[in-house]
């Protein structure tokens, strides 16, 4: 039985997919204007619009999953129920390590993905669910800055107590972004609150996000889809409701 505290906060080095959500557009940055330009990728990925599929993924793995490497290797049918049932699991809360799923002959969730890629794009979801959520409702609404005080606030504890928040980054109406993430570390600063977080967008290294304390606004920097600066942060899969 894993003897490590309960529950366990996602670990970049092994929770994520070795893999990414592929991008439907090419991105450049005009510096003139501070604007993205876009254009489709040609030839078009094969699998896009699933950041929402692989943080919820990555948590149900952390949550209702335990790697085994010293197990025998199972056939790609039994990972494959193996992995429909840790979908199928409440994504909202985590399971008593005593229930969790068994993978067998691998370490974690990394080393799996990186050795079962097509079966893991396969089982973990659709891009509809990137599209059909509970929480998307909330980001027709206004979000005061007040909301994103307390939103803050609510993050630093959900990491205090271990657990891994996963959030909706959006800019509404104009969705300049409309992404997804899961933060696994958090740094109170004089100006505010550096978050370290798991972009399914690019997988190889953490991202920062940072709350400004005197605005009460959040902001990621520039990378290859989102030309940087302020947007507003959402957290999902947390409640009936979310």
């Amino acid at each position: 039985m894993d003897t490590e505290k309960f529950p366990r906060r996602f670990d970049f080095a092994r929770d994520r997919f070795a893999f990414a959500n592929e991008l439907v557009w090419e991105y450049q940055f005009d510096a003139a204007t501070a604007k993205m330009n876009f254009r489709p990728r040609a030839p078009r990925p094969d699998y896009a619009h699933r950041c929402f599929v692989l943080t919820r993924a990555a948590r149900q793995f952390l949550y209702h999953a335990r790697f085994d490497a010293d197990q025998k290797l199972a056939g790609d049918e039994i990972l494959r129920q193996l992995i429909r049932k840790i979908v199928a699991r409440n994504p909202r809360k985590p399971c008593e390590p005593k229930a969790q799923i068994v993978i067998p002959s691998f370490a974690n969730l990394f080393e799996f993905s990186a050795a079962r890629e097509n079966l893991l794009k396969a089982e973990c979801g659709g891009a509809w669910r990137s599209y059909i959520l509970r929480s998307h409702w909330r980001m027709v609404f206004p979000i005061a800055r007040a909301h994103q005080q307390q939103t803050t606030a609510a993050l630093v504890s959900r990491l205090e107590k271990n657990l891994s928040p996963i959030i909706h980054l959006v800019k509404f109406p104009s969705l300049t972004i409309n992404h997804s993430m899961i933060l696994f570390a958090a740094v109170t600063t004089e100006a505010g609150v550096e978050f370290s977080a798991y972009d399914p967008n690019q997988p190889t290294q953490p991202v920062k996000l940072t709350f400004d304390r005197a605005k009460k606004m959040f902001s990621l920097p520039a990378n290859r889809y989102w030309a940087g600066g302020e947007l507003n942060v959402i957290e999902i899969y947390r409640s009936w409701l979310m």
